[in-house]
């Protein structure tokens, strides 16, 4: 009796300190044709690799597509230092997503299943949204339908496209985070950040001035939300 209670005890403390069943899970897919509910002009930018992203249940709630080459304007320090999204002008197209179920965008939006692009925003730094968000870099869907594929346009014509992704009088807006240089030219990986953000990380060439400059991170939240939700 004596050997048998310290093992069993330890097998008590093993079981209460192992690690949580990852809730998400994604898989890449190097050959998925972009969904054709998207206009011709936004197709034939996007690469072919997409990425699946699964609960734990084995139900696909979304698959992301990102663009082949991602343009910026940037200076030879700052390609040195370093692609930020500050070097990717606003309403760029970065991407698109299949939301295969409702899916919460970051203010706890319900948004239905469908095809949507995805377009870089900034964030006001004003006292509405201060405080609001860790980064102040989003993508913004838009229905696929409404999007023409242009390089870029008018943010206030973004936010009305996105405001039809919604269905809200408010954009529908998943959070970007910041790609540690570590991360950069690794396959797609989902990694659960602070106050429990799970974020797709992947990398995009840069094209500056028609030429491949560089690789950014992209750090897209999945899920994950705003303290002011």
């Amino acid at each position: 009796m004596s050997r048998t209670l310290p093992v069993l005890v330890a097998l008590v403390l093993s079981a209460s300190s192992a690690p949580a069943a990852n809730p998400f899970r994604i898989k890449v897919t190097d050959k998925a044709e972009p969904p054709k509910e998207l206009k011709d002009a936004v197709r034939k930018l996007l690469a072919e690799q997409s990425v699946q992203f699964f609960d734990d249940k084995g139900n696909q709630l979304a698959e992301v597509w990102f663009r082949k080459e991602l343009p910026a304007k940037a200076t030879d320090a700052q390609i040195q230092n370093g692609l930020t999204y500050q070097e990717v002008s606003p309403t760029t197209l970065v991407g698109a997503v299949r939301i295969k179920e409702i899916l919460g965008d970051y203010r706890k939006q319900k948004i239905k299943a469908g095809v949507y692009t995805m377009r870089l925003a900034i964030q006001p730094m004003d006292g509405d949204h201060m405080g609001t968000a860790p980064h102040g870099e989003f993508l913004l869907l838009a229905p696929a339908g409404d999007d023409e594929g242009k390089e870029t346009f008018e943010p206030e014509k973004l936010h009305d496209l996105s405001k039809k992704a919604s269905g809200t009088g408010h954009p529908a807006i998943f959070l970007l985070f910041p790609v540690a240089k570590k991360d950069l030219g690794k396959a797609p990986a989902l990694q659960m950040r602070e106050n429990k953000h799970w974020v797709l990380n992947a990398t995009q060439d840069v094209i500056v001035n028609g030429k491949k400059k560089g690789v950014l991170g992209i750090g897209l939240t999945l899920i994950g939300f705003s303290p002011a939700a």
